[in-house]
């Protein structure tokens, strides 16, 4: 037994991901691989508030810990040494075996790390580009920043012993979740199995959101051809995405679906127009033919859709990729008309699967 690799043989993970709902929907795969090695195994995920909601996307998740991370805070967070002290009693409290802890390529592991020594965890594996001493008992490291985020989430967990993955991105939807996006477009004029667009005009950056007005110029665009439209968002969101409809009240708004009818509205429409942001990795999930008006606040290769059919446009400018929150100089490399965005969304069409094809979601 002693051979034994001890990730293997763990039966209680704790999975840290401390960003946005799409990172948590990325790391998917690496979630599926860790259960199909070792299917006894508990996984919980320690993600913020905003990535927790997407935690029931993910059959692979059996809990959730929720916390905004003073090593993810945007200056937000008051100086407050006793709430991260509350932080490793809450980790400590139930006895994980190891951690894998997911970052990106900017991002370090090890502040995660030394909470989880702290708080008696043997097993602490991450990727790291700079020394952290022992914070980490299996530290990764070399691989490039243009890596898939996917990618980088598998490498990880193969370097610990789960060799058995699988990049294609996979979430489950309820039943209900679908009958209540069905009963909603139906209360909107839109009968099933009538063609949907779905434009999501926000992004958690500003520096990723294709201009609000002319988002409305596409839907009035796609109308003119004979689609439905639909907009969606947060409530938050609300003057945003009232200024992509431009004012018109024919065009639905949606933005109080729970996650789960959310990523049903995006399996249900034929085609999802986005920035680089949530919906862009739930209809490469739900194999949905997405057009991303990707910015070049990251690469595509990092990010971008892979598994459904896409038209990702981007200008390429000299700034290219800035990983700002706000762009200075107006967003050039979100300067496109409309019509291209139109002409790219008619290419892909055609390629939505019919009406009871088989789909890449868990049932």
């Amino acid at each position: 037994m002693s051979d034994m690799n001890p990730w293997l043989i763990a039966r209680n993970l704790l999975a840290v991901r401390l960003d946005n709902a799409g990172d948590v929907v990325m790391v998917g795969p690496a979630l599926r691989a860790i259960k199909t090695a070792a299917p006894e195994c508990q996984i919980t995920l320690l993600a913020s508030p905003a990535g927790a909601k997407a935690a029931s996307l993910l059959p692979w998740v059996d809990s959730v810990l929720v916390w905004r991370s003073i090593w993810q805070d945007l200056g937000q967070l008051p100086f407050d040494p006793a709430r991260e002290k509350d932080l490793i009693q809450l980790i400590a409290d139930r006895s994980f075996n190891g951690a894998v802890i997911f970052s990106s390529f900017s991002q370090t592991p090890h502040v995660a790390a030394y909470a989880c020594y702290l708080a008696g965890i043997p097993l602490r594996a991450g990727e790291s580009k700079e020394f952290g001493g022992g914070t980490l008992s299996t530290e990764l490291r070399g691989t490039p920043d243009e890596t898939h985020q996917v990618d980088r989430n598998l490498r990880l967990v193969q370097a610990v012993g789960f060799t058995d993955v699988d990049p294609a991105l996979e979430i489950a939807i309820p039943e209900a979740s679908h009958e209540v996006v069905s009963r909603r477009l139906w209360d909107a004029g839109i009968a099933p199995g009538q063609p949907l667009v779905m434009l999501h005009p926000g992004a958690s950056a500003e520096a990723r959101r294709y201009p609000s007005e002319r988002f409305a110029q596409v839907a009035e665009l796609l109308r003119a051809q004979g689609w439905r439209v639909v907009v969606t968002g947060s409530e938050r969101e609300r003057e945003l995405l009232e200024s992509a409809t431009g004012g018109n009240d024919a065009i639905p708004v949606f933005a109080d679906f729970s996650i789960q009818e959310y990523a049903a509205l995006i399996a249900r429409a034929a085609v999802v127009v986005c920035n680089n942001t949530l919906p862009l990795h739930l209809a490469d999930a739900t194999r949905t033919p997405v057009v991303a008006l990707y910015s070049g606040t990251e690469l595509i290769s990092q990010w971008g859709p892979r598994f459904t059919p896409s038209r990702v446009l981007q200008r390429i400018t000299a700034c290219t990729p800035c990983y700002r929150f706000s762009c200075p100089i107006g967003l050039p490399c979100l300067d496109f008309d409309p019509e291209e965005v139109v002409a790219a969304l008619s290419e892909l069409a055609p390629l939505r699967p019919a009406a009871g094809e088989p789909r890449m979601v868990v049932a």
